[in-house]
């Protein structure tokens, strides 16, 4: 069975005795599951369930590190050439492998026109995808004030093949969780895919995450289960800021928290939802954790009645 390690972290600190060994870690684990074995039942996965689940997790940590490398390499260019990045899309593909060749404003300068116009020629096509002509990156690197650092330019060459690596990477995984998914799953990738703004990418995630729906009594389960469900701290006459607890999956609650921004700039409920609590005083993070509450009671009713997402149905 899976159990969240923090409940055991606290049933620890009942003990007077500082003491914390492996011995007395396992002694510790042995006496909590005897304490609340009427409160736990283990849970079998099957293997397209851990597969689905893999593949989510693996997806997930390419976007993670591809972020970085995107920080990494805007930063290094503000220092090799820092007039490019307000002129054209830095993070096309066509822009990545021009900067590949090219990754500084001293190697522009040193090089020919027609060699600045091959490159910013996309791979797979013979037409330009990039809308700044050579003549225009060329008198930009002239007039430059990005430092002359060989280093730097390596450096930068080499994060962007990463990141390109990561991409193609990224496309190949993503590809293989909507098939997964729809091979075992494909009935409750539909139904959530009937909202307007949750694409089969996001479903398939938060199905990867969440797992059998019938685990869970209610949708406040699922709401404690992703870590949204609110922590109050009160005592006496004081009364706390309620923050989020985030003692959920954190998966799960980074891929809800995405759909719920996918479906408010939809033309649906959710939008009209979301605005009508703005409108009514709470600041914008709150609001969209309010429709984040609301898409998951929905999600969690047609998923549990297995019927589609109809629109007169939630407004009533």
């Amino acid at each position: 069975m899976v159990i969240n390690p923090l409940l055991i972290t606290h049933f620890a600190r009942l003990s007077l005795r500082k003491t914390k060994t492996h011995r007395k870690d396992a002694l510790t684990i042995a006496q909590f599951l005897l304490a609340h074995r009427s409160k736990f039942f283990q849970e079998s996965y099957s293997q397209s369930s851990r597969d689905l689940k893999d593949l989510a997790r693996e997806r997930e940590s390419s976007a993670v590190m591809m972020a970085g490398l995107k920080n990494d390499v805007r930063r290094l260019l503000q220092m090799t050439f820092p007039e490019l990045e307000h002129r054209c899309k830095l993070f096309t593909e066509t822009m990545l492998r021009f900067l590949m060749k090219f990754p500084s404003a001293r190697a522009i300068r040193t090089a020919k026109p027609k060699e600045i116009a091959k490159a910013l020629i996309h791979a797979e096509g013979k037409r330009k995808r990039v809308f700044l002509s050579e003549q225009e990156i060329m008198s930009l690197s002239k007039a430059s004030v990005g430092s002359d650092s060989v280093a730097k330019e390596l450096i930068l060459a080499e994060k962007i093949e990463t990141l390109l690596y990561l991409e193609e990477k990224k496309s190949r995984i993503t590809v293989a969780l909507v098939e997964a998914c729809r091979s075992w799953r494909v009935e409750e990738l539909d139904i959530i895919t009937s909202v307007d703004g949750i694409s089969a990418i996001t479903g398939s995630t938060f199905l990867a995450e969440l797992g059998d729906i019938q685990a869970f009594r209610s949708y406040k389960h699922v709401i404690a289960f992703a870590g949204l469900d609110p922590s109050i701290h009160q005592s006496g006459q004081y009364e706390g800021i309620s923050r989020l607890s985030k003692r959920g999956n954190r998966h799960l609650r980074r891929v809800i928290l995405l759909m719920t921004l996918c479906v408010v700039r939809s033309q649906n409920v959710f939008r009209e939802y979301f605005l009508r609590r703005k409108e009514e005083g709470l600041p914008p993070n709150e609001a969209i954790l309010a429709t984040a509450h609301k898409l998951l009671r929905v999600l969690f009713t047609i998923l549990s009645r297995k019927s589609y997402f109809r629109k007169e149905v939630v407004e009533a």
